[in-house]
């Protein structure tokens, strides 16, 4: 087949990608996900304007194979019942362990009282290169817009792990506007120019069901002209406002630039970057930072190094509410546990909705009435420290889009 035959065989399947606005199935049909007003604690009902908690966060937490013990911990760590937590363990993952996290969430007394852990029942294949993560990520965000209300969205990895309690995180959030967008992002592409601006690749995980690596196309391209390329960290915190703006796209650029990302390699590091930094209305929310705590290889430092006992204290200074990534049980996991989010194995991190009893009453076992009470501790003053400091008038506005 000729190359431009090709590539127009994978411009039409571009355009189906672009389908994936559109949630699909869920393990439990929609309805059964919008909060509902059960006998202890007042959960609103989609669209009910009163908030028992001053700010509302939606993950979407990613897995693979052999990443259950880890997603496991990590939905005890991050739990809170004021949140959404939406689980896609992707298509190479097998059917065992997805049933195992199936069983785990709804054998989960908390989960299943409160009904805010979901997983996506059709799992889409990933391969991290290409631009399935992205997609993955947008039907994440088009799942919660459509069954929830909350004022960011989150994308983590089961190989992350929070620094702070979710309560220091709401209690932190709290005081800053709805509308910033916590996107790292550069326009200097420096190395990146000639590995991943310039070439052209193909992801089969587009249409095909056997996991396999990228294709790389022997022509390369020039810079567009018709807007301007931003690079930055995958991991992100949007706006809700911006995330609908991602999926509606009523000006178009989010979907052109869709189509765009198809054939770039690693497009998450690279889609939501550009779409708000050549949005006029947007640009300006953008608050240069991932709220990651992560340490790179030697150059070119394309991966993340894993994170121990020795990080621990430069984590802590470093006041960000994540860190990534992490190896199965690393020992430091034990350290965060007990010393930043207070909490046991098999337990929730503390917080002022959790109970106990005797010895237990500084950990969270249970569900109490006093849902909506915040209990901030030294990681909210932490975090709030790097929050002020990121959004100061000093700081703002240098670092938004160039």
């Amino acid at each position: 087949m000729g190359i431009k035959p090709f590539m127009i065989s994978f411009m039409l399947i571009a355009i189906l990608f672009s389908l994936l606005y559109v949630p699909t199935r869920l393990t439990i049909p929609i309805s059964r996900f919008r909060p509902v007003i059960v006998n202890h604690f007042n959960l609103n009902p989609l669209g009910n304007s009163t908030k028992p908690y001053p700010v509302t966060f939606a993950y979407l937490i990613s897995a693979t194979k052999g990443d259950v013990g880890r997603l496991k911990r990590l939905l005890y760590a991050l739990y809170h019942p004021g949140n959404y937590y939406l689980i896609h363990m992707d298509y190479g993952a097998p059917e065992a362990e997805k049933r195992e996290i199936a069983e785990f969430v709804a054998g989960d007394p908390v989960f299943g009282e409160v009904g805010n852990v979901w997983l996506v029942g059709k799992s889409n294949l990933v391969t991290y290169r290409g631009p399935t993560m992205l997609a993955t990520t947008l039907h994440a965000m088009a799942i919660l817009l459509r069954t929830c209300k909350w004022d960011w969205f989150i994308n983590l990895s089961a190989s992350d792990y929070p620094l702070v309690t979710q309560d220091d995180l709401i209690y932190a959030f709290s005081e800053f506007p709805r509308d910033l967008n916590f996107i790292q992002h550069s326009s200097r592409l420096g190395w990146k120019f000639n590995k991943r601006g310039r070439p052209i690749i193909l992801d089969p995980g587009l249409y095909s069901l056997n996991k396999s690596e990228i294709w790389w196309v022997i022509k390369q391209r020039s810079l567009p002209t018709a807007f301007k390329l931003y690079t930055g960290s995958a991991w992100t915190i949007l706006s809700r406002s911006f995330a609908e703006y991602c999926i509606v796209g009523w000006d178009n650029l989010p979907r052109t630039l869709l189509l765009y990302y198809t054939n770039f390699v690693s497009s998450p590091e690279g889609y939501f970057q550009t779409v708000i930094c050549n949005n006029q209305d947007y640009k300006s929310t953008t608050v240069n930072h991932d709220l990651h705590y992560i340490t790179w290889d030697n150059p070119p430092k394309q991966h993340p190094r894993s994170l121990g006992l020795k990080d621990f204290r430069r984590m802590l200074l470093s006041n960000r509410p994540f860190a990534r990534k992490f190896k199965k049980n690393d020992p430091v996991l034990n350290k965060i546990d007990r010393e930043l989010l207070k909490r046991r194995r098999g337990q929730f991190s503390n917080g002022g909705w959790c109970a106990g009893s005797g010895r237990m009453k500084r950990f969270c076992t249970g569900l109490q009435s006093s849902y909506g009470v915040l209990k901030p501790g030294p990681g909210s003053r932490r975090l709030k420290t790097l929050l002020t400091r990121l959004i100061s008038p000093k700081n703002f506005q240098k670092q938004q889009c160039r």
